[in-house]
């Protein structure tokens, strides 16, 4: 005979009922919030991984048997959903293509290959990529320049400003006797 399907939840309560237990001796036992067990109890949410991981360990089971469980549980709630069994009805098959026609269309399509002006106009898209690509190199060491800049800034040792008042004077009366 086929046994009727039950959500993990009603499982969850014949089991608490069994062993004399209630949510909150449960939920302190496995470390789980109290609402989270009562909601798991009534259906409201689904077991999970970590979930299904404690109530294994607690009850001596296994993790997949709560989580097979669960997916069962979901299968049947799926099959129940008038929306979802439209949608699916109207999916075709995927229909695998034999492996002699998958060869023949293969070849045929790598033996052509377009000869005169089409083949120039590859070349020539080749090149433009050729250059798009040096642009944007020469862009780049512009950018990676910048930080560079502002580590030498914070190298340098600190100097006061007489020295370098006095060292631009020098060189305007240098460049003053040169246009003499």
């Amino acid at each position: 005979m086929a046994t009727k399907l039950q959500s993990p939840g009603a499982f969850l309560t014949l089991l608490l009922e069994k062993h004399n237990l209630n949510p909150f001796k449960l939920s302190k036992d496995i470390r789980l919030s109290q609402s989270a067990v009562r909601l798991i109890a009534l259906g409201k949410t689904r077991i999970s991984v970590p979930v299904a991981f404690r109530l294994a360990k607690y009850f001596n089971t296994n993790p997949e048997y709560w989580l097979t469980m669960q997916m069962k549980w979901d299968i049947a709630e799926g099959e129940k959903d008038k929306d979802l069994t439209k949608v699916v009805r109207s999916i075709s098959q995927f229909k695998k293509q034999p492996a002699a026609a998958k060869a023949a269309s293969s070849k045929k399509t790598t033996a052509k290959k377009p000869a005169g002006k089409k083949a120039t106009a590859s070349k020539k898209a080749t090149a433009s990529k050729k250059t798009t690509a040096k642009k944007t190199a020469a862009r780049k060491p512009a950018a990676s320049k910048k930080p560079a800049v502002k580590k030498a800034a914070v190298k340098k040792p600190a100097t006061s400003r007489k020295t370098t008042a006095r060292k631009k004077p020098a060189a305007s009366k240098k460049t003053a006797a040169k246009k003499k």
